[in-house]
């Protein structure tokens, strides 16, 4: 019954079905058995063909989809090593932005203290600084400040919040300018061989109007003022509330020990340099030590990292080849073995003994020891001066275009992220 039911269910049967499949029994008929036989094998080889062929299509669409599940889609750009190296190989090994690949030697603190401020602080500060910025009197400020020095000036002087700053060296009073917008009200001493004002007479500069200036006529070096006289003078009895801030291109050695004689603990350095670079002996020199995370480096021309070295010097203009960094004897501290001072008008050889117990002094008197990283990757920034290999992770990595456009840092020119040389905050205290 029920079969019958579905029957009737079902479509008339087509004629053409009919007249093909119908008369089956004379198909039968007229094959001979042999024929049979090789109708058979024929279409059993023809069925196994088609399966390898199938079998195979499958394998090849299994493996495609593993691959793109696997791997996913980059943009590979020319400052990522990572991309490079896994889709290229590593032949191209030193060409791209790897921060930190031939070390950072920080400076060792006594007590290993870190800075406050994270890098979720630093995010939000350049969201709030790039409009200051772009206010600026001095737009084109050659030979001074770039916009990372001056977001890490301004984003220190903020935070730590003294009751008095000091600067040494203001060239046209751009960092006067930076100070004065993290703190409106505190006041400013400045001490500078040619005062701001002078500049005027050929272009901007900024001249501020809470400032005592030390300045042409009046200048003092900071190592030759007598602070206890000026600091009572402004009213400062607690000297932790002061900042001071060096842009003076002086042997940062002998400002540090200048600093602890005076009693100042806040110390900025603006021109941190590298081993090999700059015009003055600085922090980043002076720790940059065998025993020290980063630090120490090899004279052999035939080694990693004079290979290195040479490479990166095609793609980055202060980056430093192995000529460059050894002397004669391969004397690689300093500048070839050399403690520069006052834009290298003073130039002492100092020997790796001297150098190394430059270095202990400095690590016994350092409570603090940070250096700014820079503000964002070359690929954002197209900056081609410091060689990002010894420098530390950027506030903003390569690729994050988003959120270096969202903070408003693409509407800078790219000439202004060009200045990048270590910045660092250093917290002294007399050692016990």
């Amino acid at each position: 019954m029920q079969e019958s039911v579905l029957s009737s269910r079902r479509s008339p049967p087509d004629p053409e079905e009919v007249e093909e499949n119908g008369d089956e029994s004379k198909t039968r008929k007229n094959t001979t058995p042999f024929a049979t036989r090789v109708s058979k094998h024929a279409s059993a080889a023809l069925s196994g063909q088609c399966a390898a062929v199938l079998i195979f299509l499958l394998i090849l669409l299994a493996t495609a989809a593993s691959f793109l599940i696997s791997r996913p889609v980059v943009c590979v750009s020319p400052y990522d090593s990572l991309a490079r190296t896994a889709l290229f190989g590593a032949t191209l090994d030193g060409l791209a932005s790897d921060f930190g690949s031939l070390g950072v030697p920080w400076c060792r603190s006594k007590q290993g203290k870190v800075v406050e401020w994270t890098r979720k602080d630093l995010l939000k500060g350049l969201e709030e600084f790039v409009p200051i910025y772009e206010t600026r009197p001095i737009k084109n400020n050659m030979y001074g400040m770039g916009f990372d020095h001056s977001f890490g000036l301004w984003f220190m002087a903020r935070w730590l919040k003294p009751d008095l700053m000091i600067e040494s060296g203001a060239f046209k009073g751009h960092s006067t300018w930076v100070l004065r917008q993290a703190m409106p009200e505190t006041r400013i001493i400045s001490l500078s061989p040619r005062h701001p004002e002078k500049y005027l007479k050929k272009g901007p500069a900024y001249v501020d109007g809470n400032c005592t200036y030390f300045a042409g006529k009046d200048f003092v070096d900071f190592g030759s003022v007598d602070w206890a006289s000026v600091m009572k003078k402004h009213g400062i009895s607690d000297l932790s509330r002061v900042l001071v801030f060096f842009d003076d291109h002086q042997n940062e050695l002998k400002r540090l020990k200048q600093a602890l004689k005076a009693g100042f603990l806040h110390l900025i350095f603006e021109d941190n340099y590298d081993t090999g670079t700059g015009d003055h002996y600085s922090l980043r020199q002076i720790c940059d030590q065998d025993y020290i995370r980063g630090g120490g480096h090899s004279c052999f021309r035939d080694s990693d990292e004079a290979r290195i070295r040479m490479k990166r010097k095609k793609f980055w203009e202060k980056a430093v080849d192995r000529d460059e960094l050894c002397g004669g004897d391969e004397e690689w501290w300093g500048v070839r073995g050399y403690m520069r001072d006052d834009f290298n008008h003073s130039n002492k050889a100092i020997s790796y003994d001297e150098h190394f117990q430059n270095s202990r002094f400095v690590e016994s008197a350092l409570d603090v020891y940070w250096e700014l990283p820079p503000v964002a990757g070359p690929s954002l920034t197209h900056q081609t001066r410091y060689d990002p290999a010894r420098a530390s992770d950027p506030i903003i990595e390569d690729g994050r275009f988003g959120l270096f456009q969202r903070l408003g840092l693409a509407r800078l020119g790219t000439s202004v992220f060009n200045g990048y040389t270590q910045m660092v905050y250093v917290q002294i205290s007399a050692s016990s």
